[in-house]
């Protein structure tokens, strides 16, 4: 069910894009918006939404969404920038990750074995605040450790 309505809604695509493009903005945006439609559209249908209007799609609910989506595009306007494509540089990833892996793993090997022990156990997913309450060692010293250790390996990278 869900499946044949956003079929019947993704055929009007070209009816979506002219009305986001009459409300006032350019075609790529227009397009943005009309995905965003149709991803919110897609939820609302999972959730029980019936879109249907006597065997057709319901326009208004449609415009109405688009409509919404454009004015919330539009108060957030002044926070979005567009970079063409075009003007994008090629990256090129020059990161040799097995050097700066072992000069990683050297520095920590040569660190003081209480701080090592501390950043790797944060660092494997414990919490801070649960790892206090485990080793009865205070929240800001646990934390002021972590984020020394971190901070001398960001350096080395």
């Amino acid at each position: 069910m869900i499946e044949k309505q956003m079929i019947l809604i993704a055929q009007k695509h070209l009816t979506w894009i002219d009305i986001v493009l009459s409300l006032g903005c350019n075609r790529r945006t227009a397009e943005d918006i009309v995905q965003e439609m149709y991803y919110k559209i897609q939820l609302k249908l999972e959730n029980g939404l019936d879109i249907m209007y006597n065997d057709e799609i319901n326009y208004y609910y449609i415009f109405k969404t688009l409509k919404t989506l454009f004015y919330d595009l539009k108060r957030k306007g002044k926070n979005i920038k567009m970079v063409p494509i075009d003007n994008l540089a090629i990256i090129q990833n020059d990161v040799n990750y097995t050097e700066s892996y072992s000069k990683i793993e050297k520095e920590l090997n040569q660190m003081f074995w209480y701080d090592r022990k501390v950043f790797e156990i944060i660092n494997e997913g414990e919490s801070i605040a649960e790892f206090s309450r485990k080793s009865y060692i205070q929240y800001y010293s646990l934390y002021n450790t972590y984020k020394k250790v971190k901070e001398k390996l960001k350096k080395l990278l």
